[in-house]
């Protein structure tokens, strides 16, 4: 940490972020955490204690929506940033499609840290996609890990089971199994669980299997009380209020009285995104059900934000159309308003105190809700809450005592919840100014940005790493490798599988020299396993970089931090079934033990014979596969992915790690893997134009130098040629 103070970095992937006037109920993933994430940010950067706050979400550049979201840098203060990274192109997906592309915005955002030559004190990752993310950062870097779930993927199936929909369309749509699984990774590797309930702490994360590994605080969200003031202010002489502030006020006012025959009756709220669990449709039941409340007050419900509700997703087109069923069934028509949109920044916080003006009520008529974020905005206005008996309201109206908790299954308990508030005006009153005091005891950003940090401190005090789940005092890799400015890397195979101790003992001596300014890795056919041992066995330094499996499989240090990135990349179109299916027909191959295949690489032996290759590659271009052919010792076969290879590998490393390929050292008997920019080194070879393990020939070339001696003393030989590690500031 800085003397300045701490650098985080949080990560809100999958919405619609900005810094002013969120979105809030565009769609399904522009909720209360697109405000959370946005205001928890500010109120961090406001802080003398941190020094800088960045906001990583996506970058999105569709006519859809805004070009506010196609801006790679938004700046709101010399320590707040948003921060948006491109990943899966750049047209708006919901979060459930972007499981897929979460490795490559890992290692676009590894390009960026390394860029900005700055890296960040903590990773805190915001809902499963981001968490993941974050994960896999601190795991690289070293980093404590802090995550906040804001919803749970197994409540959320169970819920939609409960609802009728089949546990197949579940997974299919929801992509449920894939995030429950990476909220049980991300249990297991946090540093830290931020919860905003203590329901959610011991019930909700209570359902997963390492809910016991990482440490947890209970820090409720807050809000900003100076958007959300009492609606006593509004009586404040005109020149004391903002002309947004009054036209909000005024445009709210000409909204409602478009729908309803008389507008000064009381009204009843409600506010939230057009989702099945928000029981929307049970708000307008229980109010077309009584007729008495319908004599008292009107209905407002503003469901999200919409234009056609034909071209919404099926789950909000399903809720808005309900409601207008609904709204016909019991022929509200002139006391149910429905408006189509409403301005975040100034027309919520309007839209509350006009309510409580009247002496109406707020509803959440949710099923679920982990907190209630809306619950706080209405108390802090004054406006007396209506709300479920489950989650975040439990502790709310605990801490406030500023409203009624219902079960809201039950349409005529909301009802009377409802009445009770509106016909008793000396409860309505005490409702009212608790909310308006209490809010700004416990619910504060302020108090919320204070208890934050106090929770992370442990975390980041003197950066003591020892004390972080898995984490290693020596340098983190991520670290390492961002540090250093040239790259030896060697092949196993082709060039280090010789019996010369001396001049392995030499090579290993000079690779412990200069570990503090080069990167070493080994390139093999093999296992990680097998290379693992290979260099135990020979004592040679462990690597900090393992491209192993004939180039599908990138590792990292001695922990084997696997490559996510490059697995994503190569696996594009990749149909091993297929494969192995079609090769029955040919005799001459023989499928190698298990413990020779890999996720991404199928081995054969084949004895050579004039033919067979090309038969191979007309029966498998034939059926459309894509594929790349290795055969090399007169016996090998490996069919790996088209984009695979151990120098496609190497070339993935330069371009994640920011490294020029002319600050490489390749040594190998291979020609794949010189060809380009890099300094190259062919051991053991007496003369230029001989062929490599796989028959190719090896070209000369400027950068490439042919050893007299084999194995590691070609490779001594190749460095003193390139004077390779010196002059390295």
């Amino acid at each position: 940490m800085s003397e300045k103070g701490l650098y985080i970095q949080m990560f809100s992937i999958h919405g619609l972020v900005r810094m002013n006037n969120p979105e809030l109920g565009r769609d399904a993933d522009t909720g209360g955490q697109v405000l959370y994430v946005v205001e928890l940010a500010k109120h961090l950067a406001k802080r003398d204690d941190i020094r800088k706050v960045d906001l990583f979400t996506r970058l999105i550049s569709d006519r859809n929506v805004s070009e506010d979201y196609s801006r790679p840098i938004e700046t709101l203060s010399d320590k707040c940033r948003i921060v948006r990274v491109q990943c899966g192109g750049k047209k708006y997906m919901r979060k459930e499609l972007l499981w897929p592309h979460l490795d490559e915005y890992i290692d676009k955002t590894i390009k960026f840290i390394i860029r900005e030559n700055d890296f960040p004190d903590v990773l805190h990752g915001h809902y499963p996609d981001a968490g993941y993310v974050a994960m896999n950062l601190a795991n690289i870097f070293g980093l404590p890990f802090t995550y906040t779930g804001h919803s749970l993927g197994i409540g959320k199936k169970q819920k939609l089971i409960n609802d009728g929909m089949k546990e197949s369309d579940v997974k299919r749509i929801y992509k449920i199994d894939t995030r429950i699984a990476a909220e049980e990774n991300i249990l297991k590797s946090a540093d830290l669980v931020i919860a905003s309930t203590n329901q959610e702490k011991t019930d909700q994360y209570g359902s997963y299997m390492n809910s016991d590994f990482p440490d947890y605080k209970v820090i409720p969200p807050g809000i900003d009380v100076d958007r959300f003031y009492p609606f006593y202010h509004d009586r404040l002489p005109e020149e004391e209020k903002s002309e947004m502030e009054k036209y909000a006020q005024a445009n709210l006012l000409k909204q409602l009285d478009r729908f309803l025959v008389f507008p000064e009756k009381p009204l009843i709220l409600a506010l939230s995104r057009p989702d099945k669990r928000k029981n929307i449709t049970g708000l307008i039941q229980a109010y077309g059900e009584d007729r008495e409340l319908q004599a008292l007050a009107n209905l407002a419900i503003f469901a999200g934000i919409r234009k056609d509700i034909d071209e919404m997703e099926d789950n909000e087109k399903d809720v808005l159309t309900r409601m207008l069923l609904e709204m016909d069934r019991y022929d509200l028509y002139g006391k149910l308003a429905i408006p189509k949109k409403h301005d975040v920044e100034y027309e919520v916080p309007a839209l509350y105190r006009i309510t409580a003006e009247k002496h109406g009520v707020f509803v959440n008529p949710a099923m679920t809700e982990p907190f209630g974020l809306t619950l706080l905005e209405a108390g802090a206005t004054g406006l007396p809450l209506v709300a479920t008996d489950d989650g975040g309201p439990r502790d709310i109206m605990e801490y406030c005592q500023n409203g009624i908790l219902v079960d809201t299954t039950d349409t005529g308990a909301i009802a009377d919840a409802i009445k009770t508030l509106l016909t008793d005006p000396e409860y309505w009153e005490t409702c009212s100014r608790n909310g308006i005091m209490n809010v700004r005891k416990y619910y504060t950003w302020d108090s919320h940005a204070d208890t934050y940090i106090k929770a992370l401190k442990p975390l980041t005090k003197s950066l003591n790493r020892s004390k972080m789940k898995k984490r290693q005092p020596y340098t983190p890799i991520g670290k390492r490798l961002t540090q250093l400015k040239r790259f030896l890397i060697a092949d196993i195979d082709d060039i280090m599988l010789c019996n010369d101790k001396k001049e392995m003992e030499k090579l290993s001596k000079w690779i412990e020299r200069n570990q503090e300014k080069i990167a070493f890795g080994v390139t093999s056919g093999r296992s990680i396993e097998e290379i693992s041992e290979f260099v135990k066995d020979r004592k040679i330094p462990f690597p900090d970089i393992i491209i192993s499996a004939s180039g599908t499989e990138i590792y990292y240090g001695k922990e084997h931090h696997y490559d996510n990135g490059w697995e994503t990349h190569i696996a594009n179109r990749w149909e091993p079934e297929k494969i192995k299916k079609l090769m029955k027909r040919f005799n001459f191959l023989t499928l190698q033990d298990a413990s020779d295949q890999r996720k991404l690489k199928i081995s054969y032996t084949m004895p050579p014979a004039k033919d067979r290759l090309s038969k191979i590659h007309d029966l498998l271009s034939r059926n459309k596969c894509r594929y790349t052919l290795v055969y090399y010792d007169q016996k090998h076969l490996d069919i790996i992915p088209y984009r695979a290879s151990k120098g496609k590998a190497i070339r993935y490393i330069s371009y994640k790690w920011e490294t020029p390929l002319s600050s490489f050292l390749i040594c190998a008997n291979t020609g794949e893997m010189l060809a380009g920019e890099p300094l190259g080194v062919v051991v053991g070879l007496d003369a230029p134009n001989k062929k490599d393990r796989t028959g190719k020939v090896i070209k000369t070339g400027k950068r490439i130098y042919f050893a007299k001696k084999k194995c590691a003393g070609g490779i001594l030989e190749g460095i003193e040629k390139y004077r390779f590690g010196e002059n390295i500031k």
